[in-house]
């Protein structure tokens, strides 16, 4: 893989924080013009929220936090110091908040892991685990948190009804279907045969209309090779708490908005199991988002998905998730990333 600085750092603009923002501000300005059941009294109901939904709210998504710089901690072999690591996380989230969901920040965080001492290997192999990894979180266990769910995951919208119709579960089922199909053939590729990947790789871009890319492809089968030395081999002390910081991770993620919605209004267990699966869902959703971070997107689908149990919190409720969830990364990545650059770059240039 290689590198292009200027990309990079294009990506990591501290300006382009202003994007997604104003994305979401606006379309949060926009539903609240056109809804309504939306005034000015509903946004004083971010005062009726208990103070315990709130604390724990924000205790899971910092628990989250830390399982992620605990991860990585442990996928480099703990080359990363704990403050290290807490650069890497920061950085890489900073990366996903700016650009579209559906690209994401994979090039940026081998670049980080690279400019941290790792060497471009391992930092490709580092990357490609933690994304199969988090893709297999959602193939096994979407399956599961659906069963439990007793098929009350999609939503009963009108405004679904009108503009996706049944589309939706299509939709979801597809995604599933093609992140499945990834993660076990890169699964594959990475843990048992590599070079076959790559044989079949440049049989495919051999093709007359995919010739021009047959050189990326050579090089990405070459990726796959490098990565693979440096994970096969790797005992289950090195895997184990990894997949366990994986499923922390994720359910971190998810238990966020069930702990928000349960300040406004108490749940049952089977309520809390529903709007468990239905982020699930709104996840795929926001993945093939155009916007950066999923600005406007988010916020569009969170009313749709959680309305019946908010009710006139939805609105509220839907700008607190966006406000603990989204937009600290906007602010801490704008903050670390000219400290990072001043240590990564003009210390070693220094030394």
């Amino acid at each position: 893989m290689k590198l292009d600085n200027k990309k990079i750092f294009e990506t990591l603009n501290p300006n382009k924080v202003w994007v997604p923002v104003l994305i979401g501000v606006g379309i949060v300005f926009l539903m609240f013009y056109l809804d309504p059941n939306v005034n000015t009294k509903t946004l004083k109901g971010v005062f009726d929220a208990s103070a315990w939904g709130i604390f724990l709210a924000i205790l899971v998504i910092l628990g989250r936090d830390a399982g992620y710089i605990y991860r990585i901690r442990e996928i480099t072999d703990r080359q990363l110091t704990w403050t290290r690591a807490l650069y890497v996380i920061i950085l890489w989230e900073f990366a996903s908040a700016v650009t579209p969901s559906v690209v994401g920040g994979t090039a940026v965080a081998v670049f980080i892991l690279n400019k941290e001492g790792i060497k471009l290997g391992k930092a490709i192999a580092y990357v490609m685990v933690t994304a199969i990894l988090d893709n297999l979180f959602f193939v096994i266990g979407a399956p599961i948190i659906l069963f439990f769910a007793q098929g009350n995951i999609f939503p009963a919208s009108r405004v679904m009804e009108m503009r996706l119709g049944r589309s939706l579960e299509v939709l979801f089922w597809t995604s599933y279907a093609l992140y499945a199909f990834y993660s076990l053939v890169m699964a594959a590729a990475l843990f048992y045969r590599p070079r076959v990947f790559k044989w079949v790789l440049l049989k495919i871009y051999s093709v007359k209309w995919l010739r021009k890319w047959k050189y990326s492809a050579n090089e990405f089968g070459n990726q796959i090779i490098e990565a693979s030395k440096e994970l096969i081999g790797k005992n289950y002390r090195y895997w184990l708490p990894i997949i366990g910081a994986t499923i922390f991770i994720w359910s971190s993620r998810y238990l966020m908005l069930n702990a928000l919605i349960g300040a406004y209004d108490s749940l049952t267990f089977s309520e809390h199991i529903i709007v468990f699966a239905r982020q699930v869902i709104m996840w795929i959703v926001m993945m093939i988002s155009p916007t950066p971070g999923s600005s406007g997107t988010a916020e569009f689908f969170f009313a749709q998905f959680f309305q019946q149990f908010l009710h006139g919190y939805t609105f509220v409720t839907s700008i607190l998730w966006r406000l603990l969830s989204y937009y600290p990364y906007l602010l801490l990545g704008a903050i670390f990333l000219p400290r990072w650059v001043k240590q990564v770059f003009f210390k070693k240039k220094e030394e």
